[in-house]
């Protein structure tokens, strides 16, 4: 597999040791670079070298914690389908720079179609949606409307993207 790293301008390939190591980390990322190697096959400092060059060219972005949102009390997920006034590329900017600094919304994504932004939300209950939405994402400069749908239940979160063996 040939990828264009844009951040870097440069190709990067991966061979099948970098895949698993890219398959292991996403399903565990606090496992050791010993216990990854020996999982891998490979010994430890080569293997450590492999998981810099993809932290390095940006196709390991970062580690996090998988949270359970309903543990601690955000029992609401929204997502919001949301039209701009303008969709000139400084205001999708301005728009995507207000939405980052919202806590509540987890994701966001530009669309293509009727609705320019697709927003993942979540609250710890209906009445804090509805504040977030009456002060925060319907006022919100450039903002024409804005359609919801509740998320009654999720079967399926995985992280990350499918990591093939082979080209």
């Amino acid at each position: 597999m040939c990828l264009v790293n844009r951040t870097m301008g440069s190709k990067v390939k991966l061979d099948d040791v970098d895949r698993r190591i890219l398959r292991d980390l996403q399903a565990d990322g606090r496992m050791t670079n010993v216990e990854l190697a020996k999982r891998i096959g490979i010994s430890a400092p080569p293997c450590l070298r492999r998981v810099r060059a993809l932290e390095e060219n940006k196709i390991i972005r970062g580690y996090h914690a998988d949270i359970n949102h309903e543990a601690l009390g955000y029992s609401v997920m929204v997502f919001a389908f949301v039209g701009l006034l303008s969709q000139a590329e400084t205001d999708l900017k301005e728009f995507e720079s207000l939405v980052a600094s919202w806590p509540e919304v987890r994701e966001c994504h530009m669309l293509v179609g009727e609705t320019d932004f697709l927003l993942k939300i979540v609250a710890h209950d209906w009445d804090s949606f509805q504040q977030f939405l009456t002060s925060k994402l319907t006022p919100a400069p450039n903002v024409s409307h804005v359609k919801t749908a509740l998320a009654i239940r999720s079967n399926k979160d995985e992280p990350g993207v499918p990591i093939d063996q082979q080209d």
